[in-house]
């Protein structure tokens, strides 16, 4: 049978089409067969999702209830930040109960003088960046609703597990404003991944935690002025690329824990791991699950 000039070239082109297709083939069918390793962490509980979906992308013992450590204050400044008619350049005079507090519990602080006069906004920063639960306190003290310190405390914690309720974490419950509570501040990897998803939403949130270091100007009681500086205790700020956030927290029963974000392209990962062994593994796998999340 004789083949026509057009015949050929019509078989040659099938030819190295399909000799294309089997080279392209080589080159992508081994990536694509390579499973993604599910990374193991030392924590006794982690959890990742993709934030802009939702879509959860690992969990361990994510609904497991343990302590939270100061990553509470993530629901402080929750609960600060949905305030109706809240001024965040509003003023608030730092009382002695709240430094006592400090040392009887020796807590970590943002070294808050007497007298001094922060802004709520200050005091947002004194709460995230250096974990200080004077400023916890302060802004409860702010905050909560009654007659008394204690019963506007109260009425602050009262406020954290409503809200928790209102955002459906049904393994969350506080029984302080800054994680230093009687056994009674729990949540799960699930619930403060998606606590700190709905905090994100929030652009003081999100300006305040994104921050490594700043310096305040605070009015002093005789009303002159001091410079207070605070660093992130969230060292994955600088040192992983694209992270956003978010919070540290640590305690004999919290071990050590870290709730973070980061945001590379178009794609952002949130997720939180509890009960780690000590800072550099919460950080590390902190890092394995963020590159794991940005893979999936």
């Amino acid at each position: 049978m004789k083949i026509g000039i057009k015949g050929i070239r019509r078989v040659s082109a099938v030819a190295v089409t399909a000799g294309a297709v089997l080279t392209a083939g080589a080159f992508t069918s081994p990536a694509q067969a390579a499973t993604l390793k599910t990374p193991t962490i030392t924590a006794k509980g982690g959890f990742v999702m993709n934030n802009g979906t939702g879509k959860s992308l690992f969990t361990k013992a994510a609904d497991s209830r343990l302590s939270t450590g100061s990553t509470t204050k993530i629901m402080t400044a929750r609960v600060v930040l949905a305030q109706q008619n809240l001024n965040l350049d509003s003023k608030v005079t730092v009382q002695k109960a709240y430094s006592d507090y400090i040392v009887s519990k020796t807590a970590s602080s943002a070294h808050l003088i007497v007298g001094d006069k922060l802004t709520v906004r200050q005091l947002l920063y004194g709460l995230m960046l250096p974990s200080g639960c004077d400023a916890a306190y302060a802004l409860a003290d702010k905050f909560g609703s009654g007659s008394t310190r204690a019963a506007r405390v109260k009425s602050f914690i009262g406020k954290m597990n409503s809200t928790a309720k209102s955002l459906g974490l049904t393994n969350t419950s506080f029984d302080s404003f800054d994680g230093i509570g009687s056994g009674g501040n729990y949540s799960t990897p699930r619930d403060l991944t998606k606590l700190a998803s709905n905090a994100m939403k929030y652009s003081t949130f999100r300006t305040v935690v994104k921050t490594k270091s700043t310096k305040q100007k605070v009015t002093t009681k005789s009303g002159g002025y001091r410079y207070m500086s605070w660093t992130n205790t969230n060292n994955l700020l600088g040192s992983y690329a694209g992270t956003i956030g978010v919070k540290t927290g640590s305690g004999p029963e919290a071990k050590y824990c870290l709730v973070f974000a980061a945001t590379r392209g178009s794609k952002t990962v949130i997720g939180t791991v509890l009960a780690s062994s000590s800072v550099a593994n919460r950080t590390a796998d902190a890092k394995k699950l963020m590159d794991y999340g940005f893979k999936k």
